[in-house]
């Protein structure tokens, strides 16, 4: 496949493991409702071959910004936020301590209604605007 070849969204979600699928629809449809205007961007990747590896599915950016992305494992998903470490959590969800991105581990649907994990998206598109903004490039 060409280094160029776009994979859609829904070619990754097929191959995403059925124990972890819902979990991932849910946070995929978490984020249009509070960014419906956000750009999608779906990973030119494969599952990987280590179960311990995370499977980068997708990134939303704004403003030519990226926001947050999803990935999954075969028992558990996650929700990453390139700029977590500038988000104010107060819900102690956020784990993590690189440079930059931290992230939430989604184990069922339910975990992505929480409002704390609402609350984390609305305040990572909110800060990816004022960066986007303020012209800075892409994490």
């Amino acid at each position: 496949m060409p280094a160029s070849a776009k994979i859609p969204l829904s070619d990754h979600l097929k191959k995403v493991p059925a124990a972890v699928r819902p979990t991932v629809a849910a946070a995929i449809k978490a984020v249009k409702e509070v960014a419906p205007t956000a750009e999608e961007i779906p990973y030119r990747s494969q599952p990987p071959r280590s179960n311990r590896a995370m499977w980068k599915l997708v990134r939303y950016a704004v403003d030519g910004v990226y926001v947050v992305g999803i990935g999954t494992f075969p028992n558990h998903s996650t929700m990453f936020f390139y700029r977590g470490r500038e988000l104010d959590d107060g819900s102690g969800l956020l784990q993590g301590g690189g440079k930059d991105t931290r992230f939430i581990t989604l184990r069922a649907p339910a975990d992505v209604h929480r409002p704390a994990v609402k609350r984390l998206v609305r305040k990572a598109f909110k800060l990816g605007r004022a960066a986007g903004l303020a012209g800075q490039p892409p994490a």
